[in-house]
């Protein structure tokens, strides 16, 4: 343990990687023949490493696998016990008692404060929320005795066990099918400061839908459009036309296997230049980033303490990994801290004799802004953690890359931090940029792993050169390379607009989540049906919004999800507003407690 908390990320010739793999640097370097064309990588030995079984006993919590522990606040290294400070208290033949054991000492910082907020409705409004819902089930559960659908049978599926549990299907037809009208939404254009939808109908309470022919222009309020990249015009669209014509729609092949343009590489140096690190990787698919890339960095021996909230794709990546895994309450530093403090003090479980193990790597995987929640991670204070107790960090930024900091490199730049400070560095490019696809960078030897070893980088298509080509374009702007202001310009006014936007939300009283600089703004609203009816009476006002209910949500927490943009004016966010405070009123949605400042809010100064 003593090895492991003193060396760090393990620099110089010998390199201690992420799975517990250990590479020898050599100095000469190659190209990789079957590899990327005319990309330089370092020549590696590996050694083998020892593997160890996975613990039994697996509990679950949100998708993620997670295990019991004992709440020793403990650190014991190479045989000895030692509090926090690195003051030793005893051997390990030592008996612990309570004046052995110290107190958590979580890094506080005013400066770091988050400005978030999770209120909760009062108690009448609570249990009103379940009694609704339970009259729910018990209609559905009802309809389902005496009115049984003729697809309530699977067709064909003899000797096959089924393809939904019981609830989840009661739950398809019951629930989301009155209100499936409210969701995956056709469009037929641009999804930019407006959108248009296809007009459709159904006939038969949302068992299918028809379209009517017509089509409604709204203000997108759904889209992860937060730069305002989604354009069919301008400098970033002739691009990308360009480069349509000069390599096509794809390479057909794989980043291994001549399937590497001089896009790629293009891209990839200068989003390595944009974040201020050593190199990246570019994946086709945002969810793939993390599912495909996670299992080649962690294995079986290492642990993950991964955020309640993560998203799914984080969740899969972890579990195909096949590392162990325990679950922090969502941003609490001080639950992360415990969980470090008591995993170093346990090592690995079910060792032969009872012996003690240390952890081959301890990972702490959060998200830059948390999409469902709209907070953002508290990175200063993870940062401190993981430094603390030698841990290694992935941050996944798919929502605050471009969204968030003075210069658009994410919650990095929002909380000032130094960007080597975080081991693993992952983005998408599906929200910010305009365009699709994923990376991950950091260090020089962390991306010459994944070039070689990554599964989406051996088996995924490559990512079209037109996608590519999108995200270039944009980040010559948010870099300045283009010899212009639109960049910063852009940032501005999307921080303007999500501060001003949620002043006037607590004016109206309406619950928010999240964090008041951040652009995903959830509204609650939680009855299933005031999801439905906020939905509806919206898109009849020409704004088009997006319901989130259960099992996006936990289930009594339902909630109107709004995304803002750079490219929205006062005009249109004033008018959503007028909007949304007229549909509060309507279906009484306004829950909100707190005390509300109805001083003018003067959009320039926000």
């Amino acid at each position: 343990m003593a090895t492991r908390m003193n060396q760090g990320a393990g620099d110089g010739s010998i390199t201690e990687f992420w799975n517990g793999t250990i590479f020898e640097n050599e100095t000469k370097n190659e190209l990789q023949k079957n590899g990327y064309n005319g990309h330089l990588i370092n020549v590696c030995k590996e050694y083998p490493r020892n593997m160890v079984h996975i613990m039994n006993g697996h509990t679950y919590l949100n998708g993620h696998t997670s295990f019991s522990s004992v709440t020793k606040d403990i650190i014991e290294s190479n045989g000895r016990i030692l509090v926090e400070d690195g003051t030793l208290k005893a051997n390990r033949n030592t008996t612990i008692t309570p004046t052995n054991i110290t107190k958590l000492s979580v890094i506080e910082s005013d400066k770091f404060k988050l400005k978030e907020s999770f209120e909760k409705p009062s108690l009448i409004i609570t249990a009103i929320i379940h009694i609704s819902f339970y009259i729910l089930m018990f209609l559905g559960y009802l309809s389902q005795m005496l009115f049984p659908p003729k697809v309530v049978k699977e067709k064909s599926r003899e000797g096959y066990p089924p393809l939904y549990d019981r609830f989840s299907s009661f739950y398809s037809r019951y629930v989301y099918r009155r209100v499936r009208d409210c969701w995956n939404y056709p469009i037929c254009s641009v999804p930019g400061a407006e959108v248009t939808l296809k007009d459709r109908i159904t006939r038969d309470n949302g068992w299918t839908f028809e379209f009517t022919g017509t089509q409604t222009k709204c203000i997108n309020l759904g889209s992860y459009n937060y730069l305002g990249f989604a354009q069919a015009t301008g400098p970033c669209a002739e691009y990308t036309i360009k480069i349509l014509h000069e390599y096509g729609l794809s390479t057909g092949a794989t980043r291994q296997n001549h399937g590497t343009c001089k896009v790629h590489i293009e891209l990839e140096k200068l989003m390595a230049e944009f974040l201020g690190v050593d190199d990246a990787i570019t994946v086709g698919m945002g969810f793939a980033t993390n599912s495909l890339n996670i299992p080649t960095l962690f294995a079986p021996g290492c642990l993950v303490l991964s955020d309640e909230k993560n998203h799914a794709s984080l969740i899969l990546g972890i579990r195909l990994s096949g590392a162990s895994v325990k679950v922090f309450r969502h941003n609490n530093m001080v639950h992360l801290e415990k969980l470090l403090r008591e995993q170093i003090y346990k090592g690995q479980p079910d060792q032969p004799n009872n012996e003690y193990k240390p952890w081959n790597k301890i990972f702490i995987v959060v998200e830059g802004i948390y999409s469902m929640e709209g907070s953002i991670v508290n990175l200063p204070k993870v940062i401190a953690l993981k430094k603390k107790y030698k841990a290694y960090l992935y941050l996944d930024e798919a929502h605050s890359i471009g969204a968030m900091g003075s210069t658009g490199r994410g919650v990095v730049d929002y909380f000032g931090c130094n960007p080597k400070d975080v081991d693993i560095l992952m983005g998408t490019f599906t929200k910010s940029f305009g365009s699709a696809g994923g990376y991950i960078a950091g260090r020089k030897e962390l991306v010459t792993y994944l070039r070689k070893y990554s599964y989406a980088s051996k088996y995924a298509t490559a990512m079209s050169p037109p996608l590519a080509a999108q995200i270039i374009a944009v980040l010559r702007i948010l870099m300045g390379k283009d010899g212009t202001d639109e960049g910063k310009n852009r940032m501005d006014a999307l921080a303007r607009n999500t501060r001003y936007f949620r002043k006037r939300l607590a004016q109206i009283g309406v619950i928010t989540y999240g964090n008041e600089d951040s652009p995903v703004v959830p509204i609650l609203v939680y009855y299933y049906s005031k999801i439905a009816a906020m939905v509806r009476t919206l898109i009849k006002n020409k704004i088009a919004t997006v319901g989130v209910g259960y099992p996006a949500t936990p289930l009594l927490q339902g909630r109107i999800r709004i995304c803002l943009s750079a490219a929205h004016t006062k005009e249109q966010l004033d008018y959503a507003l007028d909007a949304i405070a007229t549909v509060a009123d309507e279906l009484g949605l306004k829950y909100s407690r707190l005390p509300k400042d109805l001083a003018p809010i003067v959009y320039e100064e926000t």
